[in-house]
């Protein structure tokens, strides 16, 4: 038996006992898995028996910064840097709202390098629906830095920066269920982005995943989670937000009525195929009023808050609004799709 294969053995008895990993351990397991030297069943062990057991903060910033240390970087100042990168799985068909509220947070000076990827267990990733509205996505880390220099914004196709992934994907795949690997995307933004708006699909989570940014260095962020089951801020129920700021963290419950927003339904909110939120985002931006535009408001102006563009979240939502009716909001996507199809040409 190699040394590899102990350090796996050791790690799974550890987990299946009910023993927390340290970083330090959590951190040689992930460098197993993206190496290629741990075999399917010994990921489908460990991620079954960390899911059982709890992730903890240490586990997670461990197995994220050998995530992180093995992606395609973006070379950019990464001061003040925004990622709207969420975990996804909430099982609710809504539009991609963090993708348009990146987009209105770029167009007030907010520079943002979107990560994100393809559908996983939703219908449209923000990957689909950039496609569909015309944004070239396939773009190497020069490239997404020449982007994101140029206008502000760029998109970071998870796909394209982290190959290592590639010895994970079988196990995920036949284990069928949400392991450590559904928090991890958001975790690792290729760029290092200090600042984020982090939907998670579990709301007993926020605090934990508060603790992981902390650790992993971010300045500042707002890990969201709404109790009608979005990951997103709702304007159909409560949101925890847990909120990082330059090394403390506060969690705290938010209603739409405290941002200035009217409450709509759950189903006000609900989206199609990459075409159809495509269109979605398309009206809101030309300034369509109602539910889609409210939520994106309300997480747009979240965006902006944790910039540090405003002191408040409802100022950062009001001047979400100022950015759609000014018409500056539809350029900042129309820039993209140009700048982005330039790039393509070039390269």
């Amino acid at each position: 038996m190699s040394r590899e294969d102990q350090v796996i053995i050791d790690a799974i008895d550890k987990l299946i006992s009910g023993h927390d990993l340290t970083r330090e351990e959590a951190q040689g397991i992930m460098n197993e898995i993206m190496e290629g030297r741990a075999t399917s069943a010994q990921i489908g062990s460990i991620l079954t028996a960390m899911r059982i057991k709890g992730e903890t903060i240490d586990e997670i910033a461990g197995f994220a910064e050998v995530m992180r240390s093995k992606s395609n970087r973006v070379l950019t100042e990464q001061h003040q840097l925004l990622d709207t990168c969420g975990t996804g799985g909430s099982g609710i068909h809504k539009f991609n709202i963090s993708t348009v509220s990146a987009i209105i947070a770029s167009a007030n000076g907010v520079r943002v390098a979107k990560h994100g990827n393809r559908t996983a267990s939703g219908r449209v990733g923000s990957a689909d629906v950039l496609e569909a509205l015309g944004v070239n996505i396939h773009l190497t880390s020069d490239a997404a830095a020449q982007c994101l220099n140029d206008i502000n914004i760029c998109f970071m196709f998870a796909q394209v920066y982290h190959p290592s992934m590639k010895h994970a994907a079988g196990p995920r795949r036949e284990l069928g269920v949400r392991t450590i690997f559904n928090m991890l995307g958001p975790l690792t933004n290729p760029a290092g982005a200090d600042r984020q708006l982090l939907g998670i699909y579990d709301r007993s989570k926020t605090e934990t995943i508060g603790g992981v940014l902390s650790q992993l260095g971010l300045k500042r962020a707002m890990v969201v989670s709404s109790y009608d089951g979005l990951d997103e801020i709702s304007i159909s129920a409560p949101t925890r937000i847990t909120e990082l700021r330059n090394g403390d963290l506060q969690t705290y419950d938010i209603d739409p009525e405290l941002l200035g927003l009217r409450t709509h339904s759950l189903e006000a909110v609900m989206g199609g195929d990459a075409e159809t939120n495509a269109m979605i985002i398309r009206n809101i931006l030309q300034g369509e009023q109602g539910a889609y535009r409210d939520i994106v408001l309300a997480n747009a102006g979240a965006c902006i808050y944790v910039s540090g563009q405003t002191s408040t979240m409802q100022e950062g939502v009001k001047l979400a609004g100022d950015l759609i009716d000014s018409g500056r909001a539809l350029a900042k996507l129309e820039q993209l799709i140009k700048t982005t199809g330039e790039i393509a040409y070039v390269s």
